[in-house]
């Protein structure tokens, strides 16, 4: 459990940081508009690179099992470096998200955007197949029940912010909200690239 937890802790954090994928999804809860279908594709992609991250990365351990110390600590190192990044834009970013009316599309091409913003975002690569992967090696005997629960965040935070856009709405539009949520941000990066050297 202690696995499945830590995995839904890196998850979410990861997951939270305001991207264009985020802001897509929250758009379309906005207008109601085909919330479940992007829901559902952001986190079955997720789920989908997760697993690649974990698997991959188990398979390449029992060759290789060196690589576990440089994956630690490559994986501290990316931590620290988001958590910087994220505490820059708290002292730094004085923009609100303001979601602007959007015209009714279909539904297929919802779906080609909403995998565009998914699949063609490289940082969605470092995060899930990369750094997930490398901090699921520190759990050898539930290297899947960390992946579990990191998929389990992406469907929570997805869905919730698909469903509830419209009550998280006045959030979004003061500045100090995104900055607060970029500090916290930071203080979980730093914690687990802490708790990964320690």
């Amino acid at each position: 459990m202690t696995a499945f937890l830590y995995g839904f802790g890196v998850g979410f954090s990861l997951i939270l940081a305001i991207g264009a994928q985020n802001a897509f999804v929250l758009k379309q809860g906005l207008k109601r508009q085909y919330v479940f279908l992007v829901c559902f594709t952001c986190a079955l992609s997720d789920s989908i690179l997760i697993y690649s991250g974990v698997a991959g990365f188990s398979e390449i351990i029992r060759g290789f099992p060196i690589i576990v110390d440089f994956a630690k600590y490559f994986g501290a190192s990316f931590l620290f470096f988001y958590g910087a990044k994220n505490f820059y834009s708290a002292l730094n970013n004085n923009e609100s998200l303001i979601p602007s009316d959007i015209e009714k599309n279909s539904p297929y091409k919802i779906l080609l955007l909403c995998l565009a913003f998914t699949w063609l975002n490289p940082h969605v690569y470092l995060d899930t197949i990369i750094l997930i992967g490398s901090i699921s090696i520190q759990f050898p005997n539930h290297t899947y029940l960390f992946g579990l629960g990191a998929m389990f965040a992406s469907w929570v935070f997805f869905f919730s912010l698909g469903y509830g856009a419209r009550v998280l709405l006045p959030l979004f539009k003061k500045t100090i909200s995104w900055k607060i949520l970029d500090f916290l941000i930071g203080v979980i990066m730093w914690s687990i690239a802490i708790s990964l050297l320690l």
